[in-house]
């Protein structure tokens, strides 16, 4: 199947010379928009023997992990949304363990290995703990991609040093690899693998290349034939087709919506009635609407107003500006908070390319400083703390804006705030899915733009927040921190010269220890900055004492316009007193 993720997989397991399987496997094939944005995944399980309810486990490990993980977040990284469901699956195991008849020995409680690995995209995400194995096809022989959490004390004796459920708290092996068509994984418990030889295994998987269970079968028959006294599990993936990294695989519809000439306000469009225009730039077009034909200003029977966003004129050629264009109602939909723009109610179908969202009456930050040149520092905490919690809602679901500036936060008239336009914004589901959909191009606005985007780096949380601290800087002092050289400096000797311009300087007084908090939030260099929003947020409302060291920092570090207008005084009193002694 062209451009698509297409998998074959051959699965068999058997007690074998046991009464009973303690191994559980299994594997889950979506299709659609769920296959584009969360791929196929496996897994394998092996209940440790000294356990009677190893089983249990092993099994409750597989299937916890094969739910659980597409229930998570579309938006959320592969390794990101596996790691917290088998750190919530260990979690169960354990308090299972601990409220049993054996709570403190972990050897007979809900204890068991687990294997995992989810194809997505072009890439395997492999998630590890104990001693299955997962191994790659190389010509005819075998190559481990994990490695066995088994602590080897003497030939006769050895134990797990790592499982699912014994601990409050698990170490999970992660690796990530590119695929290739052709591509096949195995991955086996040791009761297969510790008796197969890799050759024979690979002999059985070309032999029967077009029926992999029989070839899983013909594996665990060798395994038992060898002498294998353990259960057997093994499952076979083989990589058909590889998809073509379409965004419009994960929105969930067609990305060949026409685009509609420009309407006119007042009147109808596919279904909305527009009742003026909000806005018009050469990226977009806003109107203002209401849902139905009829209704004024203020709604009429017809239901709330919605802002409806048409992509440019000019643009509608470029295809890299129309899948961003579509991705922002997606954002939109998966964003839960007050302080972020939300998406319109569901349910129209459209027949033209645009986005529905909810209707925000009030001024852009930008307008708001143009009105209040001189805010008081309370008013402006108050302000910052509510872009902190939108952008904070971001970050949750693994997305960086990357284009905070003022013109793209709005404050109604209630006073609340909401960070809006998504144009930019990265998202680490959607990059894994659609490797092409990001480039290096740097989307946001330069002058709030952090430096690392200059140097050809993705964004991160701490992109974010030096773009927060440019804002919170500019309201409080009508400036910007290094004026407009942060975009003239494209390597890092070049960012080690930018100097901060304290906030201290001008017409009101910004407390030494804020100023600090300013100076750290807009760093050059992001491992410098602080390590969340949160922390930024805290540190404007009390002073911070890891910042008191610094005061020993040399005087023209500190504050080098201070440090020249104090040695241009000291130069003066001395003419003066050469001039009056003569």
């Amino acid at each position: 199947m062209s451009g698509k993720l297409a998998v074959s997989i051959g699965q068999h397991s058997d007690p074998g010379r046991k009464d009973r399987n303690q191994d559980f496997h299994g594997a889950l094939l979506p299709e659609g928009r769920v296959l584009a944005s969360k791929g196929i995944a496996l897994a394998l399980a092996d209940g440790i023997s000294s356990s009677a309810v190893g089983g249990i486990a092993s099994e409750s490990a597989v299937k916890s992990f094969l739910t659980d993980y597409y229930c998570t977040s579309d938006a959320w990284s592969v390794k990101t949304s596996a790691q917290r469901v088998i750190d919530a699956a260990n979690s169960w195991l354990h308090a299972e363990t601990r409220r049993g008849r054996h709570a403190h020995d972990p050897d007979r409680g809900y204890v068991c290995t687990l294997s995992a690995l989810v194809l997505k995209s072009r890439s395997a995400h492999l998630f590890h703990i104990g001693d299955c194995r997962v191994f790659r096809v190389v010509g005819e022989t075998l190559e481990q991609l994990t490695e066995d959490h088994r602590v080897v004390i003497s030939s006769q004796e050895n134990y797990l040093g790592r499982a699912l459920g014994a601990a409050p708290s698990v170490e999970i092996d992660y690796r990530l690899l590119d695929l290739s068509p052709g591509d096949v994984f195995v991955l086996a418990t040791d009761g297969v693998y510790e008796h197969v030889p890799p050759r024979s295994i690979t002999q059985a998987i070309a032999a029967s290349s077009g029926d992999l269970d029989l070839a899983a079968r013909r594996v665990v028959e060798e395994a038992l034939a060898r002498g294998s006294p353990d259960n057997l599990t093994i499952q076979i993936a083989r990589i058909d087709t590889l998809p073509d990294g379409d965004v419009g695989d994960l929105l969930g519809r067609t990305d060949t919506l026409p685009a509609s000439p420009l309407p006119e306000a007042p009147g109808d469009f596919d279904g909305y009635r527009l009742l003026r225009q909000l806005h018009s730039s050469s990226r977009s077009h806003i109107f203002l609407a209401t849902n139905g034909e009829t209704g004024g200003e203020t709604g009429g029977e017809t239901g709330e107003k919605v802002a409806l966003k048409l992509p440019s004129i000019d643009l509608r050629e470029n295809e890299a500006y129309l899948r961003r264009f579509m991705m922002e109602e997606w954002i939109a939909r998966r964003i839960g908070s007050p302080h972020v723009l939300k998406a319109a109610a569901p349910g129209r179908r459209q027949n033209f390319l645009y986005t529905a969202t909810e209707y925000v009456e009030g001024r852009t930050l930008r307008q708001w400083m143009f009105d209040n040149p001189h805010p008081d520092l309370e008013t402006v905490r108050g302000i910052v703390e509510q872009i902190g919690k939108g952008l904070r809602a971001f970050h949750r679901l693994e997305m960086v804006h990357q284009d905070l500036r003022p013109e793209n936060i709005m404050i109604d008239r209630d006073g609340a705030v909401k960070i809006i336009d998504f144009g930019s914004t990265t998202v680490a589901g959607v990059r894994e899915a659609a490797p092409e959909f990001d480039d290096d191009e740097i989307l946001g606005t330069v002058q709030y733009a952090a430096p690392e985007y200059f140097l050809g780096h993705p964004g991160t949380e701490r992109s974010d927040l030096f773009s927060l601290g440019v804002v919170t800087y500019e309201m409080l002092t009508g400036r910007l921190p290094y004026g407009a050289e942060v975009a003239k400096a494209r390597s890092r000797k070049a960012q080690g010269r930018l100097r901060y311009a304290t906030a201290r300087n001008g017409s009101r007084r910004i407390p030494d220890w804020l100023d600090d908090a300013l100076r750290r939030a807009v760093h050059p260099d992001p491992l410098k900055r602080h390590e969340a929003v949160s922390e930024f947020i805290a540190d404007l409302r009390r002073p911070n004492p890891d910042y008191l060291p610094d005061r020993s920092a040399p005087l023209i570090e500190r504050d080098p316009l201070a440090f020249w207008q104090t040695l241009s005084l000291i130069l003066a009193v001395v003419i003066v007193f050469l001039v009056v002694r003569r």
